[in-house]
């Protein structure tokens, strides 16, 4: 692997991984793809890389823990964080747990790589006015929730007074692309 363009891909769509893969390969990376966080334990024994991009969601667990793992092997390591799940609660926990940015998705390696090379904050990103809105500030709520809960729907509702079929209703609406 060579040291400074090693690249680790968390992602646990295939496709989607595979198709990073490439792009990035095609940039002269080195990538290696881990689709769950056993996967990156056992990659880890082997190599640390300089880059990383992790999906937020994987499978049934959370590419946070992923972040704090990759972090705290090489602190120096560029981290991107990848969601269809985006909130500030979870903004905010993978920039503590290491993470260097945090992009929605749809994002293309373009934007990671330019993600990548942004080491301090932009402060001519525009102030909105627009307030959130009721719905904007629920999801926000479910999802802060779940992050606290480790994605455990059950203790979630518990938490929002909710029955745990409505919550498992509400979190359908808003489906990972």
């Amino acid at each position: 692997m060579k040291p400074d363009r090693s690249l680790f891909v968390v992602e646990d769509d295939a496709t989607f991984a595979r198709t990073l893969k490439r792009s990035f390969e095609k940039r002269d990376y080195d990538v290696v793809v881990c689709h769950d966080r056993d996967a990156l334990l056992v990659a880890l024994e082997t190599a640390v890389p300089a880059y990383a991009v992790v999906d937020l969601k994987l499978g049934a667990g959370s590419g946070l823990e992923c972040v704090k793992l990759l972090g705290a092997r090489n602190p120096s390591m560029r981290i991107v964080v990848l969601t269809g799940f985006a909130s500030i609660a979870t903004a905010v926990e993978a920039i503590k747990l290491g993470a260097c940015h945090y992009l929605a998705k749809p994002a293309n390696t373009d934007d990671i790589e330019a993600a990548f090379g942004r080491a301090e904050g932009d402060v001519s990103v525009p102030l909105t006015s627009r307030p959130t809105s009721i719905k904007n500030l629920e999801w926000e709520r479910i999802h802060e929730t779940l992050v606290e809960t480790g994605f455990n729907i059950s203790e979630t509702a518990r938490r929002l007074g909710l029955h745990r079929r409505t919550l498992a209703r509400k979190l359908e609406k808003r489906v990972v692309q």
